[in-house]
């Protein structure tokens, strides 16, 4: 399972880039490739591509292994893969469409603590 102190860290670095509607998904049963997915938004493509980049650098220097990226290009909708924890981030319209959080409702969602807001 996820690291609980790198899923605590990756939504500390999400919020120092004021990420919004943060969910998170613990999916270890329902799925074979990662354990927790965090979904959020940004307010602007540009910030999206902020956020994504931010969580790169910092990954990077806290020696956390990025499997893939996609869409920083664009910021609709950017996907980081850290192995355990998947985080997407997208416009708040993007994620309306694509209604990821219904789909992932079926998993068990794990509310942002107090501590962690």
């Amino acid at each position: 399972m996820a690291n609980n102190m790198s899923l605590e860290v990756i939504i500390s670095w999400l919020k120092e880039k004021k990420a919004e509607n943060i969910s998170i998904y613990n999916v270890q049963e329902k799925c074979d490739y990662t354990d927790i997915v965090i979904v959020c938004e940004g307010s602007a493509d540009v910030h999206n591509k902020a956020i994504a980049n931010y969580i790169l650098e910092m990954a990077k220097k806290n020696n956390l292994h990025i499997l893939s990226k996609e869409g920083i290009d664009y910021g609709h909708w950017v996907l980081l893969d850290i192995g355990d924890l998947i985080v997407h981030i997208f416009l708040s319209e993007t994620r309306n469409y694509y209604n990821i959080d219904e789909l992932l409702a079926k998993t068990v969602r794990r509310p942002v603590q107090e501590n962690e807001r």
